[in-house]
């Protein structure tokens, strides 16, 4: 996921898509404690993506005046 996109996202969408990532690397956790993963840097990119994710929530909060 690139930064355009998310900037491009509702709100919504981007709280839709934290939940889905954050799943995502639960299930990824729980598939590296029990069996082999295909993918290791699968970890790296979830976690930056989430962590886009809530940059961009963060910088909309801020831009509303919301949170100090």
């Amino acid at each position: 996921m690139k930064a355009l996109e998310v900037h491009k996202m509702t709100g919504e969408e981007i709280d839709t898509q934290l939940v889905k990532l954050r799943r995502g690397l639960y299930d990824l956790r729980v598939q590296a404690a029990t069996e082999k993963i295909e993918d290791p840097t699968k970890f790296k990119k979830v976690r930056r993506d989430v962590a886009r994710l809530l940059t961009e929530q963060k910088a909309r909060l801020m831009k509303k005046g919301g949170a100090k």
